[in-house]
């Protein structure tokens, strides 16, 4: 066996001791005895030819070399642990796709229609990652993930899904205030950016031939789902993808006064690594995603 791959059950020992403080509590923890734990960790040390713990004081501390060993072994063992958990707990791990999805078009756009993949693939089972973890397909625990963007991605196959057509959304009118009737009349209301896409009412007005309008002054926020709440409340007009707001128009908590809507490059892509192009839950939910998408569009 490689130095470089110590056996589990010795990893084990060191990181219930590095996280407990001492040999007795880890043996409680790991249903061992003192003594085997304290040979195990021993092992370890002789194995790797590094001391991984001082006493001081009558308790153990890691040493400098166990302190960078250990958040590494750590992830290492709560990794094989969801791992096996997928395992047991999805049928042998065939049906089990994890994804990850920004969260305004995942709860907005996406979620609502989930049911219609359940219906259609009921053996493959989803599974929501933070989607902080949207761009780390090095995690075993990623398949795929829903992302805003040009679609250009290095290492990852990208296919467009919804949301390249914006529109501009604003509060709706009450007495004594501005209206908004064509696109020259935003200059007279406080426009809100989005952090992530802060060109989008530059290029808007560049695509409108707006010169009188100072395209990157207002507030920012940081989702499209509190753009469009601060819409509601009266803050000011967002540009925001036409695939986000129908709810709200329809319920009539806000409107889109000037007409069309305005494409743009970017939009929200099904993202997935190429070492996964023929993982058959991701290919099967990555096919009615984007027949839905296109039903949709049509």
């Amino acid at each position: 066996m490689s130095r470089l791959q110590p056996p589990v059950h010795l990893l084990r020992a060191f990181a219930a001791t590095a996280r407990l403080g001492s040999i007795s509590a880890a043996a409680v923890s790991l249903h061992l005895t003192q003594s085997a734990v304290s040979k195990q960790v021993q092992e370890l040390e002789r194995w790797l030819e590094v001391p991984l713990f001082a006493r001081v004081r009558k308790r153990l501390q890691l040493t400098p070399a166990g302190s960078r060993y250990e958040p590494g072994v750590r992830q290492v063992l709560q990794q094989l642990e969801l791992a096996t958990l997928d395992l047991l707990s999805s049928r042998g791990g065939a049906g089990l796709l994890h994804l990850a999805s920004l969260p305004t078009i995942g709860s907005k756009w996406l979620i609502p229609r989930l049911p219609l993949f359940q219906a259609a693939e009921p053996k493959i089972e989803l599974r929501f990652v933070p989607y902080t973890q949207a761009y780390d397909f090095s995690q075993p625990t990623l398949d795929c993930a829903l992302r805003y963007g040009d679609g250009q991605w290095p290492g990852a196959c990208a296919d467009y899904v919804v949301g390249r057509e914006l529109v501009v959304i604003a509060p709706l009118p009450k007495a004594g205030q501005p209206r908004l009737r064509r696109s020259g009349d935003v200059a007279r209301f406080t426009l809100l950016h989005h952090v992530s896409v802060p060109h989008a009412w530059a290029d808007w007005c560049a695509d409108q031939r707006l010169v009188s309008v100072n395209p990157r002054a207002g507030p920012q926020l940081d989702q499209y789902h509190s753009l469009i709440r601060a819409v509601e409340v009266g803050m000011g007009l967002a540009l925001v993808p036409a695939c986000l707001v129908a709810d709200e128009v329809a319920a009539g908590n806000l409107c889109t006064p000037l007409a069309g809507a305005y494409r743009t490059e970017a939009g929200y892509h099904l993202c997935y690594p190429e070492a996964k192009a023929q993982f058959e839950p991701l290919m099967k939910f990555r096919a009615w995603l984007l027949a839905l998408a296109a039903r949709e569009s049509s």
